[in-house]
């Protein structure tokens, strides 16, 4: 690591990869919950990403006043990442999936062949169906779709998903739109360590349940190569500086886990050495 990487404008050498996409920022945001497109628009420039994902059922492109959200999103400057938001069974993510592509294609935007894949179990819980979302990536698969997968923290459906031929695992941090943070950061310990097997590169990004910043540091500082977010965003009180906030946390905590914490010791120790010490009278 140089020390360029602690300036914001040196930022971008620090990108990694999804696929056959390079990303400069590990900040994925999403489009939804916004009070108005022009809230939205701006929340995504502060936030510094520039990958951007969009629910592409039909009902969700137009707003009750006719205007298109795909005309907030300069295609020149996100990188647009279409999903299956609100998605129940395999069938359906599937055709979600394939109109998303063919919108992208029309816009001749770069993210016409990858899926944000979400399979939901329920509606209350809004948590995966992880027998249905294997299903689905599998068939996407092999119709040539890079596949980023929405799960559990549980590490064996990880690994099976990565084993399906899925681009990236995407483990929640806890509930769509909880604000919970992460929950169980040794089950994103495991998931790391399983995904990331003989494969460091392999991309893990937590998506979800994220509220604020310090969630997203935490995230990073497991090792993590990535943070997708949306409510603790759109819904913040002041939803532009959060999305400042959120900025920073990624890179703090991206550069805490490049550093390496301290072990956690019971006692104190003291930080300056006894050698050396005045004699006391």
């Amino acid at each position: 690591m140089t020390t360029d990487l602690l300036h914001d404008e040196a930022l971008e050498a620090d990108g990694f990869t999804l696929g056959t996409h390079r990303l400069a920022s590990r900040l994925i945001v999403g489009t939804g919950k916004y009070a108005s497109y022009e809230l939205m628009a701006e929340a995504l420039s502060v936030s510094g990403t520039d990958c951007i994902t969009v629910a592409v059922r039909r009902e969700r492109l137009i707003d009750k006043s006719g205007r298109n959200i795909l005309d907030f999103l300069p295609g020149n400057r996100y990188l647009l990442l279409p999903n299956t938001a609100g998605c129940f069974t395999a069938d359906e993510a599937v055709r979600v999936a394939r109109l998303g592509r063919e919108i992208l294609l029309g816009l001749e935007n770069p993210g016409a062949d990858w899926v944000k894949l979400e399979v939901l179990g329920d509606k209350k819980t809004l948590l995966p169906d992880p027998i249905a979302t294997l299903a689905a990536t599998e068939r996407l698969v092999a119709e040539g779709f890079q596949v980023l997968c929405y799960t559990t923290d549980d590490p064996v459906t990880a690994l099976r998903l990565k084993q399906a031929g899925a681009t990236s695992v995407m483990p929640a941090g806890s509930p769509i739109g909880s604000g919970q943070g992460i929950l169980n950061p040794n089950n994103i310990r495991i998931c790391l360590e399983y995904l990331k097997d003989g494969d460091p590169d392999y991309p893990v990004i937590v998506d979800a349940g994220v509220g604020t910043a310090s969630d997203v540091s935490i995230a990073m500082e497991l090792g993590v190569d990535g943070v997708l977010l949306n409510t603790g965003i759109a819904h913040a009180r002041d939803p532009l500086v959060m999305a400042r906030a959120m900025r920073h946390a990624v890179v703090a905590g991206r550069l805490a886990y490049l550093a390496g914490r301290i072990p956690r010791k019971l006692y104190a120790t003291a930080s300056s050495p006894d050698e050396g010490r005045v004699a006391s009278g």
